[in-house]
């Protein structure tokens, strides 16, 4: 079994959710920020997280959400992870009491990798501060000295780069969105598969 943990991110439909299940990831990404091509309503969520197995992880995605806004998915869906990408405080990521990772946009300053010592993983993301996730391009690999606590590699991974990122980079977990799809939020069951057989064979 390979050791490096994936999460498909940006899953729209039950039948991506089946097939990302099937590929053998270990977490699935439901985005729920109004303005991505990606964001799912609490019904749709709903019907995707009825068509998984018990095993899979499933993670919210916010973005400056509403304490309420983000309770209410809580009560509702079976989030087992909360992401943050915006410019949320780590008392209000901490503040609902469950294990969440926050996203560090990679193309702004260098970060302070002591920020949210409460997050349970920071996802490393190649886009600017305050933009999101899914835009499909890479940050500056080579010239980048991961934090010394658990983190998760983003953007613009695919099955032609993620050998070479695993390899350079050493992530303890990949986050994969449009390097899956065949439009934006429309996953691509071969690619999934593809890309979970480079993780295990390289």
């Amino acid at each position: 079994m390979h050791s490096t943990r994936v999460k498909v991110c940006g899953i729209t439909r039950p039948e991506d959710a089946i097939a990302a299940a099937d590929a053998g990831v270990a977490a699935i990404g439901l985005v729920f920020v109004e303005r991505s091509p990606r964001c799912v309503d609490f019904e749709q969520a709903r019907r995707i997280c009825a068509t998984l197995p018990g095993w899979l992880s499933v993670v919210g995605l916010f973005m400056d959400a509403t304490a309420n806004y983000v309770d209410e998915a809580l009560s509702c869906l079976p989030l087992n992870w909360l992401q943050f990408h915006g410019s949320e405080s780590e008392a209000y990521c901490r503040s609902f009491g469950r294990p969440y990772i926050k996203a560090v946009a990679m193309a702004g300053d260098t970060p302070d990798w002591s920020d949210f010592s409460s997050a349970t993983a920071l996802l490393l993301d190649a886009h600017a501060p305050g933009q999101q996730g899914g835009s499909g391009a890479t940050f500056n690999w080579k010239a980048f000295t991961p934090p010394e606590r658990p983190w998760i590699l983003a953007g613009g991974l695919n099955v032609h780069n993620v050998a070479s990122a695993m390899a350079l980079m050493k992530p303890n977990a990949l986050d994969v969105s449009s390097g899956v799809e065949s439009a934006p939020g429309i996953k691509d069951k071969q690619l999934m598969n593809e890309f979970m057989q480079v993780i295990r064979h390289g």
